[in-house]
This record gives C-alpha cells, sequence and structure tokens, in this order.
C-alpha cells in the first residue's frame, strides 16, 4: 500500500517517483517507480487473419535503449483523454499507414511490473486502406509485410525480441486469430 510520494523527476514521456510503501507483512521500503501514461499496439493483418497463413505488417524500428533495429508491431503512448482503440488506430496510420474498419482488443498486459505501471493496450486489425504514414521525428523504421509462418519462425529463431510483439503474436496463435478478449479499459 502507497503510504507517500515524491516526484523526482518529470519529463514528456514519463515520470519517476520515490514511493514510501507497506508491503504485506507490514513493513515498509521505497522503490523508485516510473509512472507512465499506457499504451497500446496493433498486428495489422493484410488479408483475413483466419485464412491459413495471411500476410501481416511488423516494422522494423531503431531502438536506442536497445541500441539495434528491432521487430516490432506498431505502437505508441496513450494521449491524454485518448482510449485504447483510438492510441491503435493512430499509431498503425502514422507508422504504417494503414487503416482499419475494426480494431479487436487481444490483452492488455503490464510492461514491466516491477518498476513501471506501463500498461500496453495491445490489438489486432484487418487493414481495409492505405493512407500516408506521419512518423514522429524520432522514429526510424521500415514496414515489412510478412507471413504469419514467417513470423513465427522469427520469434522461434530470436529474432523477434521485443515483449509487446511476443505477447501479441503469442495470444493471437494460442487463442486464434478469429478471437478477441473484453474490451480494453
Amino acid at each position: 500500500m502507497l503510504k507517500s510520494t515524491t516526484r523526482l523527476y518529470t519529463g514528456s514521456v514519463f515520470n519517476v517517483d520515490l514511493d514510501t510503501v507497506e508491503f504485506p507483512d507490514e513493513s515498509t521500503g521505497q522503490l523508485e517507480m516510473i509512472r507512465h501514461p499506457g499504451a497500446a499496439a496493433v498486428l495489422p493483418f493484410l488479408d483475413p487473419p483466419s485464412s491459413t497463413d495471411p500476410r501481416v505488417a511488423l516494422i522494423y524500428q531503431f531502438r536506442h535503449a536497445a541500441d539495434r533495429y528491432l521487430w516490432e508491431i506498431p505502437a505508441g503512448r496513450l494521449e491524454h483523454g485518448e482510449s485504447p482503440e483510438d492510441c491503435a488506430r493512430r499509431e498503425m496510420l502514422e507508422e504504417t499507414g494503414y487503416t482499419a474498419e475494426r480494431v479487436d482488443h487481444v490483452a492488455s498486459v503490464y510492461t514491466t511490473p516491477g518498476f513501471t505501471d506501463e500498461i500496453i493496450h495491445l490489438f489486432a486489425a484487418e487493414v481495409t486502406g492505405v493512407g500516408d504514414h506521419d512518423r514522429e521525428v524520432d522514429e526510424f523504421l521500415e514496414v515489412h509485410t510478412l507471413r504469419w509462418s514467417e513470423v513465427g519462425r522469427m520469434v522461434a529463431r530470436g529474432e523477434i525480441v521485443d515483449g509487446k510483439t511476443i505477447c501479441c503474436l503469442f495470444y493471437l496463435q494460442h487463442f486464434g486469430r478469429g478471437r478477441t478478449a473484453a474490451p480494453a479499459g
């Protein structure tokens, strides 16, 4: 249980707090916590998701923290007052140029609950249109079309190591590409 909090840093993407907490055994301690508004990510399907080996779009994006390019699904931070579904639609358009009539919630997961409260909402969408992407100045990425079977092989070979992407792919593979979870919220 939170006893008190002190803001150590206020940034444009996240804040850092020093929390004094009471643990389940009634002892107290301090934890550094990254506060994040949440995010959404979406796997764009270029063919019906229920087809045998549909094509999907992944991005190959440079990530400074990893000091390399990573295979990912389009994703981004929730803007103030923005719903996870709207964020998923916006990020898909900004990063790939794709649009979809329907965006289905897959799951919502904590990214790293040991030090951040960030929740990322995962979606799947069947692409119905193509527009112009509108990437941010720090986004260096390429959009690639891959078959579902190849994406699975890439995970098995350790080529896809991004957590949100693996989680979304795993959920869709395990529970079926035509099934979705409860609404985000």
